[in-house]
């Protein structure tokens, strides 16, 4: 396993892309539950034509708003509205653990179906540990469902669906300002999570001033050790990908 430290958030994921795709200009890539479409923008800057898909309409909006020239679907990741072998590559960038434990394997048999045999595959998942997720967890604790997605990819490996070709840790250090920053970023994130931030706001508070660590410009610092695995659709017994 390949580790990397001391990386912003945007950049260890570009250099893991470029290391499963190639060259990204010109390539044909998908981001499974792309969020406010920040991924979307790096790689449409590097001359991907990007498809992004979310199942959350609002969402979505906010994405087509901020890039312009990519496509934005609404969808899940088990249920994914592209042929087979459509596109060059597909991306999971923290989303593997928002899908429902039970549809994990059948998102990842989706992905691999419309990548094609041969077609690259990038996963990229927070590890149920560092300061980040010991504070979040106090407002949502994701422990089973990060677990989950890593067992997931396991079985797609197990059963002949993908075949992995790099494993990469890493330590994602987010900055934030101070705890409203902070606390704005998750329920942005997710706005379920309001409620329960306004009922711990005092734990969560306390949380965050004993494991943040405060750098030379008086921002505070979580670490979030990530885990990216790279790779590959396997053509099946029947001769298909999917």
């Amino acid at each position: 396993m390949r580790k990397i430290d001391d990386l912003t958030p945007q950049a260890d994921v570009l250099s893991l892309l470029e290391d499963a795709f190639g060259l990204i200009e010109g390539k044909r890539i998908l981001d499974v539950g792309c969020g406010n479409g920040g991924l979307v923008r790096s790689l449409v800057k590097r001359g991907a034509e990007v498809v992004g898909i979310d199942p959350n309409a609002e969402t979505l909006r906010l994405a087509r708003e901020a890039v312009a020239d990519a496509t934005f679907v609404q969808a899940t990741a088990e249920a994914l509205p592209f042929s087979d072998d459509s596109l060059d590559g597909a991306v999971f960038l923290n989303s593997l653990h928002h899908v429902p434990a039970s549809d994990m394997n059948i998102a990842l048999r989706e992905a691999a179906r419309i990548v094609g045999t041969g077609g690259p595959l990038v996963v990229i998942e927070p590890l149920a540990e560092g300061t980040l997720f010991y504070v979040l967890r106090l407002v949502e604790d994701e422990t089973a469902v990060r677990h989950a997605a890593q067992e997931a990819i396991d079985r797609a490996i197990e059963s002949g669906l993908l075949e992995q070709t790099s494993v990469t840790e890493y330590v994602r250090h987010e900055r934030y300002s101070g705890l409203e920053e902070f606390l704005d970023h998750i329920v942005a994130v997710d706005p379920a999570r309001a409620a329960t931030v306004e009922e711990r706001r005092s734990a969560v508070e306390e949380a965050f001033s004993t494991h943040g660590r405060k750098s030379e410009d008086g921002s505070y610092v979580l670490d979030q050790p990530m885990l990216a695995r790279l790779l590959r659709a396997k053509a099946r017994p029947d001769g298909n990908s999917g």
